[in-house]
């Protein structure tokens, strides 16, 4: 499996197209604005999207669904409990900013433990809550896709509808950090950090 990231949008959210180097079969995750750079990416890539993702239902991380979904007609996924997040998205100012579109509904609801097959490879979702009642991240080989959940040096913000301290630190301390510090963690914003990295330096969760 590789992964490319592309910077979408006013609040430069990383957008990342997961794909099996193989089959070319992947996996959309996060497209949050700018939906033609994303494609161009993709045919650079020669990638095929089998599967869309959001991590989480904020409108930065969401914005381009309606565009992906109508180009490729593939299934969307989103956990349930930011099904609310999702519908309501336009609601934001940010919204305007971005140049959102409403999103479709999601094909299917993601849960914990859940295999998502991309060509000869797959992601595997673990449900972080704390940013949002439905953050996942998304488990692959030698790497973790976090949402706004951890970043380098910092954590996702928990002031918003839905956000909870004590679920956020339990999901980094419980589950990320449990993960070998060799894993790569690619963050819905800023540079990709690791395992190792955050757990010694960040000064929110050391």
């Amino acid at each position: 499996m590789k992964y490319e990231s592309i910077v979408v949008g006013a609040l430069q959210t990383n957008c990342y197209l997961v794909y099996c180097e193989e089959t070319r079969e992947g996996a959309v995750v996060d497209p949050g604005a700018d939906p033609g750079r994303i494609f161009r990416t993709l045919e650079d890539l020669g990638v095929n999207p089998v599967i869309l993702i959001d991590t989480h239902g904020h409108v930065d991380h969401i914005g381009a669904n309606r565009d992906l979904k109508q180009r490729f007609d593939v299934p969307l996924c989103l956990h349930r409990a930011d099904l609310d997040l999702l519908e309501n998205s336009l609601l934001s100012e940010i919204a305007l900013m971005l140049g959102a579109k409403d999103s479709p509904p999601p094909d299917r609801f993601l849960e914990e433990g859940d295999v998502l097959p991309i060509g000869k490879g797959e992601l595997r979702v673990l449900h972080l809550p704390g940013h949002s009642p439905g953050s996942v991240g998304l488990l692959g080989d030698g790497f973790l896709i976090s949402g706004d959940t951890l970043f380098r040096g910092g954590v996702g913000r928990t002031d918003l509808p839905g956000g909870s301290w004590e679920q956020l630190e339990d999901s980094i301390r419980g589950k990320i950090f449990s993960l070998p510090d060799s894993f790569a963690v690619l963050p819905g914003h800023m540079e990709t950090t690791t395992v190792g990295r955050e757990k010694s330096t960040n000064p929110y969760v050391r």
